[in-house]
């Protein structure tokens, strides 16, 4: 299956509002992730709007321990019949290879300078996103991937947030996501 330029290579996990998907960008030959956004998300004109809006301010945000936001789009739903009105919605994001915060933690405990190195990467994130007028609302050990380089947190737009206009949620939506 292919979504525009991104040639999907398997599906990393789903939720209520969306599935995401690891996928290869054909025009800079790179591993991205991919989140669709379920249509009944999609169907109305208010949340379209809001998902661009959101998409806009989230991709404004550059820090070294947050996930890349690198593109938003729509493609025609394959599962409809030629020249069917109803568009997939997506979100492009770095791919992130490793296991969530919950994953190593049921592993067991962590050294303590690597559970402070976390928690630092994670506090410096946040602060940025906080200074951008984003504020985080699902910050939980699930929510936070973590690679060779550190701890990344990983922002997408509103989707299950309640509905008010300054309202941003933290998910997970790399390489490992967790329905939540």
């Amino acid at each position: 299956m292919r979504l525009g330029v991104y040639e999907i290579l398997g599906l990393v996990g789903a939720g209520g509002m969306a599935e995401v998907y690891r996928a290869r960008d054909t025009r800079l030959d790179r591993t991205v992730a991919i989140k669709v956004i379920q249509a009944s998300f999609a169907a109305s004109s208010q949340r379209r709007e809001r998902f661009e809006r959101e998409a806009r301010a989230l991709a404004s945000l550059s820090h070294p321990h947050i996930c890349a936001f690198y593109d938003v789009g729509e493609a025609p739903n394959p599962e409809l019949p030629a020249g069917g009105a109803e568009a997939l919605r997506f979100l492009v994001l770095e791919y992130l290879e490793g296991p969530t915060l919950a994953e190593q933690l049921a592993r067991g405990p962590m050294p303590p300078a690597e559970a402070l190195r976390h928690a630092i990467a994670i506090a410096d994130a946040l602060d940025k996103a906080h200074r951008s007028g984003i504020v985080h609302r699902d910050l939980k050990p699930a929510n936070v991937m973590l690679t060779e380089a550190g701890a990344w947190v990983t922002f997408c737009s509103y989707l299950d947030a309640p509905n008010t206009e300054s309202t941003w949620i933290l998910t997970s939506s790399c390489s490992s996501w967790s329905a939540s």
